[in-house]
């Protein structure tokens, strides 16, 4: 039996493959390659070249590699993109997501894990924010998130299918032993983006606003380490095959840090004083997101390993360096 990694070739997608391999698992890696790189799949998985959306494809695969789990990373995730080009975003995250969906249960697959995101809390008026909050996503990428969520709860209550929706807050950092990370040239992650003007491949940084309702002016955010992010993955699908009930967590460590709290971590890391401009606000950025995270510590024993913003900007800062050196930089 195998496992079915939809987007294995990306950023969190390739971190989930590297773990289950590294444990003996027989990994199956879809991925249409827009954003993710062959080169970052473990050798051990078996990379195909192909589209979450096609459904008679994913269904062939079902079938012919005996896949019992699907861990589902692939979509669209930039907020002010989705803005743009809301159509794309339903189309990528929520139209191919039910045909993946729909060739699970023509399949007989059992477990399903899927990767949401705090976006469907929208703006939130308590922090930290817990499971219990109401949807209430302001941009289209939150609500296609929301939407496959949706679906994967009324097919669960329709068919022998169970799942685990794990909200991200945001991730960061890179695999510790440099396998995989962050790599899309163009990425608009603060750490990343931070990562790149410490090290001269990007002219400046700049903060999207300064006038939040927050200490700082500047939004807070929930970074949580991609290595611990991807252990709560591992702990999921083991709780599902042991039997137990679909679930929906928040993954985050349940503190934040600004954005200029971020820079500042980057700068003493590196040893760069990079140059910051301000701009005007981004839409569809809350001033703070919090992740309420109880839940996943109780009902998974989940315990991170890396939950300190300095770990997670010096992984990332090697992560570029090690890009660079092997002229993996697209």
């Amino acid at each position: 039996m195998s496992v079915l990694v939809t987007g294995g070739a990306g950023y969190i997608g390739s971190h989930m493959v590297l773990a289950l391999t590294d444990r003996g698992e027989d990994v199956v890696v879809l991925d249409n390659l827009s954003t993710g790189f062959s080169w970052a799949v473990a050798p051990q998985a078996e990379m195909v070249v192909g589209d979450v959306g096609e459904q008679t494809l994913v269904e062939r695969l079902i079938r012919e590699r005996g896949v019992n789990a699907i861990v589902h990373f692939a979509g669209s995730i930039v907020v002010p993109e989705s803005i743009a080009d809301p159509l794309g975003y339903y189309l990528n995250n929520t139209v191919k997501s039910r045909a993946l969906i729909a060739a699970a249960v023509n399949g007989g697959v059992e477990h399903f894990i899927f990767s949401s995101t705090a976006a469907v809390y929208g703006m939130p008026e308590v922090n930290p924010v817990d499971e219990e909050a109401p949807f209430d996503p302001i941009s289209p990428y939150g609500s296609s998130k929301m939407m496959t969520e949706i679906m994967l709860r009324d097919t669960a209550a329709a068919h022998d299918l169970r799942y685990a929706a794990l909200r991200y807050f945001n991730v960061a950092g890179a695999d510790p032993k440099r396998r995989s990370g962050q790599s899309t040239p163009r990425a608009t992650h603060l750490i990343k983006v931070a990562a790149q003007a410490a090290l001269g491949d990007r002219s400046h940084l700049d903060i999207y606003g300064t006038d939040y309702p927050t200490p700082d002016g500047t939004c807070i955010r929930d970074y949580i380490h991609v290595t611990d992010l991807i252990a709560a993955h591992v702990l999921a699908l083991d709780h599902l095959r042991g039997g137990g009930d679909s679930l929906v967590a928040n993954c985050g460590y349940g503190d934040g840090f600004s954005v200029k709290e971020v820079v500042a971590a980057v700068k003493a890391a590196s040893g760069v004083d990079f140059e910051v401009r301000i701009a005007e606000r981004r839409a569809g950025d809350p001033a703070a997101l919090i992740a309420g995270a109880e839940q996943i510590r109780e009902k998974l024993g989940w315990t991170p390993e890396h939950a300190s913003l300095d770990e997670i900007v010096t992984s990332a800062l090697a992560w570029e360096e090690h890009l660079r050196s092997s002229d993996r930089v697209a």
